[in-house]
């Protein structure tokens, strides 16, 4: 069995690099989604209710994701898995269809519950750690469980279809959500309604995401060298004072994706020699 590397110089790489123990965050699980949420419920505001009440039909708008609350518990008769429940909270904005042609906008709140099960791996240790309080006593922090962190990370979903039903109409999973974090409530400009005035409204959304689960770890890791910021603070951030603003002007390259569409997507990801950011290119 070979020897393990231990911290100190690294001999046959560079006079430079050298082993170093560092603790971070060490990702033992993950996983990737794209998940098609179907017939989600709407929670109008008060003020949508109305409209909805009074509209002939209603169309996709936007989706932003506001909160995500996460919770972990192990697996009971798996050890070392655990499950990561979340629930998403949507700011959805619907165009609704009255009596003239132009849509009204119409705000509500949709949520979204997922489950998942990863490795996180076990530990037993307890974890002490002081912190520093300025003009405090440094205080002792326990961790009372050595439980690893879920982390999710997800953009906003996608609107791919609305619908309005009458409240008559029996659904399967349509049932009015118990507690909303403050948080959220406070996005809207009015209260939120449960919807059963007289019609309600689903939606259907597409939300891409990535759950992992980390725990903090000492690591091995090769250092080459102390990292030294080589730009001049002096004119970072900014134009300096007493530079000319026509010469800075002649160094900005010529737009030229502003004056002539791209023929396709991939065409957008180089104008003479110089990448530029559109979505396509990574």
């Amino acid at each position: 069995m070979p020897e393990r590397i231990v911290p100190g110089p690294v001999s046959g790489v560079k006079d430079n690099c050298e082993a170093v123990c560092i603790h971070t965050k060490k990702i033992f699980d993950s996983c990737r989604d794209k998940d098609c949420i179907e017939d989600l419920r709407f929670y109008p505001t008060v003020a949508g209710q109305d409209i909805l009440n009074r509209a002939q039909s209603v169309k996709g708008g936007q989706a932003e994701l506001l909160y995500t609350y996460i919770n972990v518990e192990p697996v009971v008769f798996n050890r070392g898995f655990y499950t990561v429940d979340m629930r998403f909270f949507y700011r959805v904005t619907l165009n609704a269809y009255c009596s003239c042609p132009r849509p009204v906008e119409v705000e509500g709140l949709c949520v979204f519950d997922k489950r998942v099960i990863l490795f996180g791996s076990e530990g037993n240790a307890k974890i002490f750690s002081s912190q520093m309080r300025i003009d405090a006593l440094d205080r002792q922090m326990l961790e009372q469980s050595n439980m690893p962190v879920a982390v999710v990370e997800a953009v906003d979903p996608i609107v791919l279809d609305a619908k309005l039903v009458e409240c008559c109409e029996n659904r399967c999973c349509d049932c009015d959500i118990c507690e909303i974090p403050s948080c959220v409530c406070q996005c809207f400009g009015c209260e939120l309604t449960m919807g059963d005035d007289y019609r309600r409204a689903f939606v259907t959304l597409g939300q891409f995401s990535i759950i992992r689960l980390e725990r903090d770890s000492q690591l091995l890791m090769p250092v080459f060298d102390y990292c030294m910021p080589d730009k001049d603070c002096s004119c970072a951030g900014g134009c300096c004072a007493n530079e000319d603003p026509c010469e800075l002007f002649q160094n900005i390259s010529f737009p030229v994706e502003e004056f002539f569409p791209p023929n396709s997507l991939n065409s957008c990801c180089d104008y003479e020699g110089t990448k530029h950011h559109c979505g396509c290119c990574h």
